[in-house]
């Protein structure tokens, strides 16, 4: 964990594991049950930001579903919110961003969906509303759901132990519960009492291969042999610009000294014609593929990755990685001024407090030097001591079910 937190003063005895909860329903709630008043469904308003929040808002929907037949979700979503039934009053793709320069072309859409949201909370306020991650937006609307006596229920908190610290406070006074996801963010949010929970991380229900190595191989046309280089430019365009010129040069220079064949595993936020469009010197020698991305990641050697939820993924698969990050100089120069607290950028790193992949940021990401640190991991003894550190972080990370805990938080908050 970051060395702030490993400091971090030690956490009350009320705090939920992902074993269960620490404390009773209230009064007058049966576990599991929750009804709103007048006897309507519930309405809850969620909101997630960005393909991540997308992507654990939607295994939510469900879970919620699950626990209180009939609800009515709606708020900011994307493809899978939509797809487990969440209206989407504005949608997720309208409104990403990376970074402060990347943002000008979103920012007049993402205020006016602020405001939108805003408007339905002073006028036809939900039973509750559920705020994944997205902090500047969510620390808004959070304030905005107190002052109308709509309950909060925070689920994946913004990452304030790596920057503009002073935002725990806040986010503690404008959320009634608080549902985390690392077991080092418990400590940090102690002084919220029996209001915080450690629920296990969503992805521990997710991250799976679709099929084994040699299933994963014949499907997509290699050979059995093949040795795959797993390629994650980002699940944004504005990052995939920055990071897959590198990438694909790199893989290059990888396929001639040990024969790996680069794959790029496309998030399901990008439209495959867009990336063909950035005209990538070289990216036609590599083959993009669809819909299958925790297969690849699993069957590869080594993997290329952009900073971000897909450093997770990849440890929990327990494949050695070279974790790249590259911003506009703004947007860097901004956020190094930001960050406080922290060593690494890369969440397996940070989780465990040391450098355990490699990772290389701004001028530093070029194809010599992604190709030399991915060589390192491909012979022993490093790569075993990297497969068995990305193995203990997942044991870190609790136990699966974490979307039907939180549903049973958002049960009891409805009242």
């Amino acid at each position: 964990m970051p060395r702030a937190e490993r400091d971090a003063p030690g956490i009350g005895a009320m705090v939920e594991t992902p074993q269960g909860p620490a404390v009773e329903p209230p009064a007058g709630k049966t576990a599991g049950i929750a009804r709103p008043q007048h006897g309507r469904p519930a309405r809850i308003l969620m909101v997630a930001g960005e393909a991540s929040g997308d992507m654990h808002g939607g295994d939510l929907a469900v879970r919620l579903r699950d626990e209180l037949a009939g609800c009515e979700i709606y708020g900011i979503a994307g493809a899978r919110m939509r797809a487990a039934g969440v209206r989407d009053v504005v949608r997720i793709e309208d409104i990403a961003g990376l970074g402060l320069a990347e943002l000008s072309a979103t920012i007049g859409r993402t205020l006016r969906a602020l405001g939108t949201l805003k408007a339905l909370l002073r006028g036809d306020p939900p039973d509750l509303a559920i705020l994944i991650d997205y902090a500047e937006f969510n620390l808004h609307l959070a304030a905005t759901a107190k002052r109308c006596g709509v309950p909060v229920l925070y689920y994946i908190l913004p990452q304030v132990w790596a920057w503009r610290r002073r935002r725990i406070g806040r986010i503690i006074q404008r959320a009634d519960r608080l549902a985390v996801v690392f077991p080092f963010e418990a400590e940090l949010y102690a002084q919220a009492g029996a209001r915080v929970s450690f629920v296990g991380h969503p992805l521990l229900d997710i991250v799976r291969p679709a099929q084994d190595h040699a299933a994963t191989l014949a499907r997509h046309g290699f050979d059995p042999g093949t040795r795959l280089l797993a390629l994650l430019p980002g699940s944004r365009m504005g990052e995939v610009c920055q990071l897959l010129g590198p990438m694909v040069d790199a893989a290059r220079l990888l396929h001639r000294s040990h024969g790996l064949t680069p794959c790029l595993a496309l998030a399901g936020t990008l439209d495959r014609r867009q990336v063909d469009g950035l005209r990538v010197p070289g990216l036609e020698t590599v083959r993009i593929i669809e819909g299958d991305t925790y297969s690849i990641i699993a069957a590869s050697e080594v993997v290329l990755v952009a900073s971000g939820t897909a450093t997770l993924e990849a440890a929990l698969l327990e494949r050695p990685m070279v974790i790249a990050y590259r911003m506009s100089p703004l947007s860097y120069a901004v956020g190094r001024a930001l960050v406080r607290g922290v060593e690494f950028i890369g969440m397996p790193n940070i989780l465990a407090g040391r450098k355990v992949v490699p990772e290389l940021i701004q001028g530093a990401v070029t194809a010599a030097n992604l190709a030399r640190a991915a060589e390192a991991m491909l012979a022993e003894p490093q790569r075993g001591a990297t497969v068995a550190a990305l193995g203990e972080l997942r044991r870190q990370l609790g136990s699966p079910g974490a979307a039907g805990r939180v549903a049973r938080m958002a049960a009891e908050l409805i009242r």
